[in-house]
């Protein structure tokens, strides 16, 4: 995936709701065009995520990808902020 990041956000190992929760917090602090790498093993957070960010105004979920790293499976999430 190309997708440029600018900010990478690690909630591995954490569990609903706190993906979400720290995911709206990294969101806020970002410039509008900017996008947010949400990196996380909560399979719940696949869905958790597009939720909000469709509920979300600003929010553009721009990719979802799931691969197995180091034995586990890693969920990253790719969100703009809309200019």
């Amino acid at each position: 995936m190309s997708t440029e990041t600018t900010e990478t956000l690690d909630v591995k190992g954490q569990n609903c709701p706190m993906p979400v929760i720290k995911t709206k917090g990294a969101f806020d602090e970002l410039a509008d065009g900017e996008t947010l790498e949400v990196v996380a093993t909560d399979a719940g957070s696949v869905s958790d995520i597009a939720g909000w960010a469709d509920s979300t105004d600003g929010a553009e979920l721009l990719d979802q990808t799931e691969a197995s790293e180091d034995g586990e499976t890693v969920y990253k999430h790719y969100i703009r902020k809309a200019e």
